[in-house]
């Protein structure tokens, strides 16, 4: 079995040819001559310019090149393919959407978007994953090999399987947010959070709930997979003093203080100081003048001007003094 190579738009195509039907036409209408091999890798050609432009793929040569960017290309054809984006030129044209594109193969990704095709399948065992484009799945693959080779240029050493991942890590060191809430003008440094953060705004809750007698719903995927925990009782992240499991990581991080004796959490009028936000608030609320219960204080002042200071704490404020109220159940079992 032999090959000749036949030319399309972007580029041309080794086939291969018996050359027992030579000097014959083949499919393309073209003469299955094979006087021309590759010396390189043994394939054939049915003329000299094909043999030519095939070579460049060994010598790396590429002659055409782009007036206004200077980038070179191997076949003219693919300079034409080039050209467009700098013309602004965008022939190829989605029939369903509408939407136009410089290249063909830009229009063939696209209708993927509406077909749901995903001829890209990942090959490792059991995996059985598929993507509707190359570049997916190849960064996919680096999830099964571990590979990571985007490293962050700081001095932190993380590394990363694809750029987008390293473009939004880069943003930690350089404070960059570009993406802005046109609600509240609230900025992000990656799009997935603005979009999550939308939905404060819209009311939006599209993570609901698979335990049908519960129905809770959520903004977003992590806050769903938290609360999916108190279903499954699930307790993933674990103490490595006592061994405790925790459904939360900031119960973990609560949970931890236990041991290290930190109370970052302090009372502005007494010095007190808790582990938790929750238990400061709890605390806080005995200051409150007597005679201004807090379900009634007015919505235009401050909770701070009804507090009033009491001068002897250490004997004052023991714990069994504070006021039973309301807490986040999950939180304090987590933590008792």
């Amino acid at each position: 079995m032999l090959f000749f190579t036949s030319f399309s738009k972007g580029g041309c195509i080794d086939q291969a040819i018996d050359p027992s039907e030579s000097p014959q036409k083949n499919q393309q209408g073209h003469t299955t001559e094979t006087n021309y091999p590759c010396l390189a890798c043994g394939k054939y050609f049915y003329n000299s310019s094909t043999l030519r432009r095939h070579m460049r793929t060994h010598t790396g040569e590429r002659p055409y090149h782009c007036s206004e960017c200077g980038r070179s290309f191997s076949h003219s054809g693919n300079l034409r393919s080039h050209q467009v984006i700098h013309t602004g030129e965008r022939p190829y044209h989605c029939l369903v959407c509408g939407k136009s594109f410089s290249q063909p193969g830009g229009l063939a990704k696209h209708q993927r978007t509406h077909t749901g095709e995903k001829p890209f399948h990942c090959t490792f065992t059991e995996c059985g994953k598929s993507f509707s484009k190359l570049e997916h799945l190849q960064t996919h693959h680096r999830t099964h090999t571990g590979e990571k080779p985007y490293p962050c240029s700081s001095d932190c050493g993380r590394r990363f399987s694809n750029s987008g991942q390293l473009t939004q890590h880069m943003r930690t060191h350089t404070g960059e947010r570009p993406y802005h809430c046109s609600e509240c003008l609230k900025t992000f440094s990656h799009p997935g959070a603005l979009k999550d953060h939308q939905r404060i705004h819209s009311g939006e809750r599209p993570y609901v709930c698979a335990v049908s007698a519960c129905g809770k719903s959520f903004i977003n995927s992590g806050a769903l997979k938290k609360h999916s925990q108190t279903h499954t009782g699930e307790k993933p992240h674990c103490c490595s003093d006592c061994g405790r499991g925790f459904s939360q990581l900031a119960h973990l991080q609560a949970h931890q203080r236990t041991h290290t004796g930190e109370r970052p959490y302090h009372c502005s009028l007494c010095w007190k100081s808790f582990i938790q936000q929750g238990h400061l608030d709890r605390h806080r609320r005995i200051h409150l003048a007597v005679d201004t219960p807090e379900d009634q204080l007015s919505p235009s002042i401050s909770p701070d001007q009804h507090i009033r200071p009491i001068d002897d704490p250490p004997n004052v404020f023991d714990e069994e003094t504070v006021p039973e109220q309301p807490v986040h159940t999950e939180l304090m079992s987590d933590l008792e």
